[in-house]
């Protein structure tokens, strides 16, 4: 089966298995080579290592999705995740010399379009912690006694509307970088090499649990369902029962904020909208007739919720570098040993190759 047999947000589609790069058991049958009890232990200890990850990045309340601690929780247990691959090829003892051409340039498209995505999620958070800025102009605007002091505040709160809402063109590019990133699902076939087997499905793993967050992320940030993805993975994987719970979970909450008519999708940014409004409605009148001690409680609210929001911008932000910056000390580590060993030809990662810009 291959990889059309994941659809964009198409629920309705009956669930059923797919195997991206064939049957990923195949590796423990008689045919072909066989595990030894040492990658046994090893495929088995990443694979649980991975299960458990994914449990514990289960919300404990719907309040808890697309909110940006669950957020950071979720792009640092993909932190974690590809550093244990790392991990686990070093203890494979399978040097790049050792790898299969079709491995490598896989990887490597896939690294490329993780970074460029990881571009487009930073892009966003720059975007709405620049509005920080405006939100600090209007509450410094009305610790002032000018007579215009509402109108500079209602001016500075319309320009925050009408940046968090303007689009974002990066954001815009998510759609194809996903189905690149599902398309990469479709990891080559190994043959003849036990250690080379016991990685691609780890790989798949990976892969599989990085497509689904990056899709959360997306679909938060593009506040459209086009970005969610469903994908079936088979129930006899070690983690699989975790990752459907989860995916379940979390994309059926999403799709009911995207479908809700909210302003915004992320919690955080939501709530100050909420404040904003609030606070719009208060200065719409004079400065003479305004309740003083209304007035100031509506201020300190926004001042709050303000500050929550640009403290969890600044956490995600954090998360989000960390992930780009893995993902990339990955391909250079890849890129180095290709050309120390000159074991693959440049003409095979020639469109590969090009320095990554952010």
């Amino acid at each position: 089966m291959t990889v059309k047999s994941i659809k964009m947000s198409r629920p309705q589609d009956p669930h059923r298995p797919f195997f991206p790069f064939g049957n990923p058991f195949r590796m423990m049958s008689p045919k072909g080579s066989r595990l030894s009890p040492k990658l046994v232990s090893l495929l088995a200890d990443f694979e649980e290592t991975l299960a458990e990850r994914l449990r514990k990045l289960m919300p404990k309340d719907k309040d808890d999705i697309l909110n940006l601690s669950w957020m950071r929780l979720a792009m640092e247990s993909l932190c974690e995740t590809h550093n244990v691959i790392k991990d686990l090829i070093t203890e494979l003892e399978l040097p790049v010399s050792d790898w299969d051409e079709k491995w490598i340039d896989v990887y490597l498209d896939i690294s490329v379009n993780l970074l460029d995505i990881c571009i487009a999620f930073s892009s966003v958070l720059t975007k709405v912690s620049q509005g920080h800025l405006l939100l600090q102009c209007v509450l410094h605007t009305l610790d002032s006694s000018s007579p215009t002091q509402f109108g500079r505040a209602r001016s500075s709160l319309d320009n925050w509307r009408e940046h968090i809402s303007s689009k974002n063109p990066r954001v815009e590019s998510c759609r194809s970088i996903l189905d690149n990133l599902v398309a990469s699902l479709d990891l080559p076939k190994v043959k003849n090499s036990a250690k080379g087997k016991v990685l691609m499905r780890a790989m798949y793993g990976v892969k599989v649990v990085t497509v689904f967050v990056c899709s959360i992320f997306a679909a938060a940030f593009s506040g459209s369902a086009k970005n969610l993805l469903e994908l079936n993975v088979s129930d006899t994987l070690p983690w699989a029962p975790a990752f459907s719970a989860l995916q379940a979970n979390v994309n059926a909450e999403v799709r009911n904020i995207l479908s809700s008519g909210r302003a915004t999708v992320l919690n955080e940014l939501e709530a100050v909208d909420g404040s904003v409004k609030k606070l719009y409605e208060v200065i719409q009148n004079e400065v003479d007739t305004v309740e003083e001690e209304l007035l100031q409680k509506t201020v300190l609210d926004l001042g709050k919720r303000a500050d929550n929001l640009s403290q969890g911008l600044d956490h995600l932000t954090k998360a989000v570098d960390g992930f780009f910056k893995i993902v990339l000390s990955g391909r250079d580590a890849l890129l180095c040993n290709l050309r120390a060993t000159g074991t693959v030809p440049d003409i095979l990662v020639g469109r590969n190759v090009e320095p990554v810009r952010r």
